[in-house]
Order: C-alpha cells, then structure tokens, then sequence
C-alpha cells in the first residue's frame, strides 16, 4: 500500500520556524477574563497585528523568499496581493538585499500601499473587479526575469504561515479548537498542519465573511468554488476562490468553516479596541467576530484564535468602527 506525502508537513512547519527565528517576532499570546466570561470559554488571542508589517503575512513571505539562490534573489521577487502579504514580501525582500515589485488593487487602503512603497517596492495597480492579479504578476515576472512569491499557493509560503499555530500552541499548551481567518486558505492550512501535526484531536476552524464564503461552498461540494469577487469590508479576505494547493490541504484537515457579517466584524473590531485594547484590521477581527456574535456555536473549554493583522489606518478604523458606522 502507497501513501502521499503531505504537500507541508509539521517538519516543514518546524523548520520554517528555525529560519524565522530571531527574524519575524514571536507574537504574544494574550488573555482576556471579559472576554472569557463573555463566551463561555478559556481564550487564548494570538495576536499577529503584532507581527513586522503588522500581519502573519511576513511570516510565509520570508520563509519563502530566504530559500531562493543567489542569483534569483539578485534578479528580484514578484508578488501580488491585497495588502499585507505585498508588505511582507517587500520588507523581506529589503532584508534580503533585493528588490520587490507588486501587484496590487486599485482600492487597496492607502495605508497598506504605502507601507509597502516604504519597504522599498514598486507598485503595479490592477482592478480587483475585472483584472486577473495572478495573470498580470505572472506575465510581468516572466518579462522582467523575477521570482513570483504568491500570497498562499506556495508549500514553504504555507510552512511560514503555520509557524503562528506552532508558537500559540507552544506557549498555550493543550487547545480543544484553533479559530483563524480564511482568505486564499494559507494561514489556515499551515494552522492546521501544526496543530494537527501536534495534537491529532486537535479541531480547526476557518472563518469567512458571508460575502466571501469560497471556502465554506468549496468545502461543501467537495471541489474548487468560484464566486463574484467578494465586497466586504474584510479586504484581506476577498478572494473568489481558494489556492489549488490550499485547499488539497483544507478539505483534508479543517473541521469546518463559519461566516460572520460586516457588521458582526465591526463589533469585534470595537470590542478588542475598547475592552482588549488592540487594533484589528477587519480580517484579523473575523474569529473574534465568529466567537463574539456566537456564530461558532458551542465552544470548548480552550479555544486559539489567531488574529491575522491590524494594518487599518486611524481614518479608515474611525469610519468602520465609529458611532452610526455604516
């Protein structure tokens, strides 16, 4: 009898962690009794809004980007994304003596576009609504001779990303669920990896928003879903299908995804600023959505949640989260 070797394994995940080490910051893992008491639960809140560029992002994006050779590292990277994982691939490219160019959406938040023009990159704009991002990164990484770092659709982007589960569970010991957000599937795949690599029993829990739900229907019919492109305030999880390679991964290891609203997002976004005292980007905010609105339903005695990011800038943050906010 043969067996498959995963695409990344819990090894891959170790090792990816053995390279970040004293690169990319071991996020804290913080407790809340209000929040406790709330839900029922024992919390653990990793808190990647933590992390350099603000988002788990850097994570996979270095881990990735320090394994090229010499020579595609002199030539440059080329990623495209929404926000944080362009951040991320610019920051690594700068701490690898090279150079990034990325593909991003025209109504990317200025703050993320700019943070990552600050690292050092060139910018290359697309309509989210009409442009294949994909496509465009590719074609313009094979005209200028660059290494395309994609956002999730990479095993050692996907080992990075997991290193945030290994270090939760590291620190928080024993977990019943482990609740992360699910854009194109890559945090959560390397999550799920981890923790499962570590504790088998262990559930894993993806959160989308309602208008961004690929996941959960690609799950449901048991093949690659797309959908409009998603509009919801949840910019890091607007994507209209998952990674081929994300979701060989998800529908073998994930327990289940749920859905939380915009509005449902923008009350966590509220409760971690004023009773947390931490600021959450929407997408970092949608596992505290899913607990908060109890849209996770029952829930075990401890629970992990990862929060993704908080690269939100004081004027978008105020218009999401404000009084009469629409």
């Amino acid at each position: 009898m043969t067996t498959t070797t995963p695409p990344v394994t819990l090894d891959d995940v170790r090792d990816a962690a053995a390279r970040l080490k004293g690169v990319a910051h071991r996020t804290p893992v913080l407790r809340s009794r209000t929040l406790d008491a709330l839900v029922g639960a024992e919390i653990l809140l990793k808190c990647e809004n933590f992390q350099r560029v603000g988002a788990f992002k850097f994570r996979g994006a270095y881990n990735a980007a320090s394994r090229l050779t010499p020579e595609q590292l002199a030539r440059g990277i080329a990623a495209y994304s929404s926000g944080n994982h362009a951040q991320a691939v610019a920051l690594a490219a700068r701490e690898l003596g090279t150079t990034a160019v990325i593909v991003m959406p025209e109504d990317t938040p200025p703050s993320k576009r700019d943070a990552a023009a600050g690292y050092g990159a060139e910018i290359v704009t697309y309509d989210r609504y009409t442009g294949d991002r994909a496509a465009i990164a590719e074609a313009l990484a094979a005209e200028r001779g660059l290494t395309l770092v994609p956002p999730y659709e990479h095993p050692h982007v996907i080992a990075g990303q997991g290193t945030a589960a290994l270090e939760l569970i590291e620190e928080a010991g024993d977990l019943d669920t482990v609740i992360t957000p699910v854009g194109g599937g890559g945090l959560i795949a390397g999550s799920a990896t981890a923790a499962k690599g570590l504790h088998p029993g262990i559930r894993v829990i993806g959160v989308e928003p309602e208008a961004g739900d690929d996941t959960k229907r690609s799950l449901e019919e048991g093949r690659r879903v797309t959908i409009p492109v998603p509009r919801t305030i949840a910019d890091g999880q607007a994507i209209d299908t998952p990674g081929e390679l994300t979701f060989s991964i998800n529908r073998r290891l994930l327990d289940g995804i749920v859905l939380v609203s915009d509005d449902e997002i923008r009350d966590a976004m509220r409760f971690a600023f004023e009773r947390l005292k931490i600021v959450l980007e929407p997408s970092g905010a949608s596992p505290l959505a899913a607990l908060l609105s109890g849209r996770a339903g029952p829930l075990p005695r401890r629970v992990g949640l990862i929060l993704s990011g908080g690269n939100i800038d004081a004027a978008r943050f105020a218009r999401l989260c404000g009084t009469g906010a629409s």
